[in-house]
């Protein structure tokens, strides 16, 4: 069994060019990593190296420091400026270990002290094939990097056009319950669509957040339910309702599958007390908070100061039920103060 090579290329994939102003040593120095296996360029002086360099190709540079005109190290630095330049293994002195901590520090990857023995060469071998595969494992993990940031933007840019159309679809729905309503006589028939329309509304306004955003696994919920709340007024107002909505909510993202059900449960609070708490031609307030409450939690309230629900859960039909089934996906209580004048509605939620 044949012994390992010290230093094995492979010629297709490793091009170097060594930049030395002694021509006698850069002579030996281009024969013994030919014998190795790389193809070797040979640079007499700094501006002539970077003259080299910037024609590209090179997978690799081994740069003496000690040159007239352009010392290594100026040409080290105009190095960094050549697009997609190599990197550069630097050839000291065996004094210099300053300079080797100074070129270090300015980029060089490494660097080797130079004499005229044939241990130098399969230093500088293994040095420069070490630089070369770890350049190439740089590149992948990058090139890694840059796929999987692209499959990303490509997953977000798809996400939010399902959400678009989603959106679309149930504007659509709510415009089509809306014309519906409008052809019935019957006045509890004619009301429970539009109650239907407002459930659909608080969904719908959930995708239109998402397809507006760049996070599309989140949502801002006092933006959403400032959102949801102003539609939900006008639409009361427009039913002769005389109630108004006063928000204090304080600024917290939630997930987009925590928002929604947040959104139907705020529907159907604030839509039960402008229905319920106040008589009919007079006016009230409904007031929505939202807090932090305790660790990684948040605090709803919807509050009114109506005619309170004497002892019973305010509604026991449809509303309520909902309700009790939103809060029950967010494993949220649903909390009713019997000490409040009016209504006051508590849901402690985790997120």
């Amino acid at each position: 069994m044949s012994a390992r090579p010290i230093c094995a290329a492979d010629p297709a994939h490793a091009r170097v060019l060594y930049i030395d102003d002694d021509e006698a040593l850069a002579r030996l120095t281009q024969k013994a990593l030919t014998r190795h296996g790389f193809a070797v360029d040979i640079a007499h002086s700094g501006d002539e190296g970077l003259r080299l360099a910037a024609r590209g190709g090179y997978d690799i540079v081994a740069l003496d420091n000690y040159m007239p005109g352009q010392d290594g190290m100026a040409v080290l630095a105009a190095l960094r400026h050549v697009p997609g330049a190599p990197p550069v293994v630097f050839v000291t002195g065996g004094d210099d270990g300053r300079v080797a901590v100074a070129a270090l520090k300015a980029g060089a990857v490494d660097y080797v002290v130079k004499d005229t023995g044939e241990a130098f060469f399969d230093l500088l071998c293994r040095t420069l094939q070490q630089a070369i595969e770890a350049a190439e494992t740089d590149r992948a993990r990058r090139a890694a990097e840059d796929a999987l940031r692209i499959a990303h933007d490509r997953a977000q840019l798809m996400l939010r056009e399902v959400n678009h159309r989603v959106a679309n679809s149930l504007a659509l729905v709510s415009s089509l319950v809306a014309l519906q309503s409008r052809t019935l006589a019957d006045g509890a028939a004619r009301q429970a669509l539009e109650e239907t329309q407002s459930r659909i509304a608080a969904i719908a306004q959930v995708h239109q957040r998402l397809y507006t955003s760049p996070d599309v696994a989140s949502v801002d919920l006092d933006a959403y339910l400032r959102g949801l709340t102003e539609e939900l007024e006008t639409a009361m107002r427009a039913a002769g309702r005389g109630a108004s909505i006063r928000l204090d909510l304080e600024p917290v993202r939630v997930p987009t599958d925590k928002a929604v059900p947040i959104g139907v449960i705020v529907t159907e609070l604030v839509t039960n007390a402008f229905k319920y708490a106040y008589a009919p031609g007079s006016t009230g307030e409904v007031r929505v908070t939202l807090r932090r409450h305790k660790a990684q939690g948040l605090r709803l309230e919807v509050t009114d100061d109506g005619v309170g629900l004497g002892g019973e859960t305010k509604g026991t039909g449809l509303g309520s039920r909902i309700v009790r089934a939103m809060a029950s996906t967010l494993n949220a209580p649903v909390t009713v103060d019997p000490t409040h004048r009016g209504t006051r509605v508590t849901l402690d939620l985790a997120v």
